[in-house]
């Protein structure tokens, strides 16, 4: 497989080569020779043949140019593309241009996670403060001079299993605490 990759890309070089010290008389002539041998072979072949993608890509690219150089692009991409649709050639450029400009992501989709220190914080303060709610427990982090949202405050603390503030104050409530509260 890799010497014909090789190999397809030298000649392909050479062709172009070739092509550069013709003239323009030499080269319609060529054309016309080449049209001829493709149509014998369109006559004998019920379908294109099928290529692989290495070969697919420098017929497109040439396919895009000539689409692009063209008065009549349609009508140039119907008379110069023969064993296979012009549709079909432009598409294999769409693939092969897809396939360039798709990249793996490096990061997980979503918002990046809050530093453990910070989640440490959160979770001490709201233990701490058995009656503090989220936009409360938000600014109580401000003023240690984190930046939080109330969102994010609630996020952590689910995470933690540790309930919202009416409930995770009368869940720890004993005498004991009520006293020392009100304790003078």
């Amino acid at each position: 497989m890799f010497f014909q990759v090789v190999m397809f890309v030298w000649q392909f070089v050479l062709d172009l080569v070739a092509v550069l010290g013709m003239t323009d008389n030499e080269k319609d002539l060529e054309i016309m020779l080449l049209r001829q041998q493709l149509r014998i072979v369109e006559r004998k072949q019920a379908r294109g043949p099928q290529i692989p993608r290495w070969q697919k890509v420098p017929i497109a690219a040439l396919a895009v140019r000539l689409k692009d150089k063209a008065n009549n692009a349609r009508e140039a991409l119907a008379a110069s593309v023969r064993l296979f649709k012009p549709e079909t050639v432009i598409g294999w450029h769409r693939a092969a241009v897809r396939r360039k400009w798709t990249f793996k992501q490096e990061r997980k989709p979503g918002r990046p996670p809050i530093d453990a220190e910070l989640e440490r914080w959160i979770v001490r303060v709201a233990q701490d403060n058995p009656d503090l709610g989220y936009e409360k427990l938000a600014g109580e982090m401000r003023k240690l001079g984190f930046e939080v949202s109330k969102t994010t405050v609630s996020t952590v603390l689910q995470r933690h299993g540790i309930l919202p503030a009416p409930e995770r104050g009368r869940q720890g409530s004993s005498w004991r605490v009520f006293l020392n509260h009100y304790k003078e």
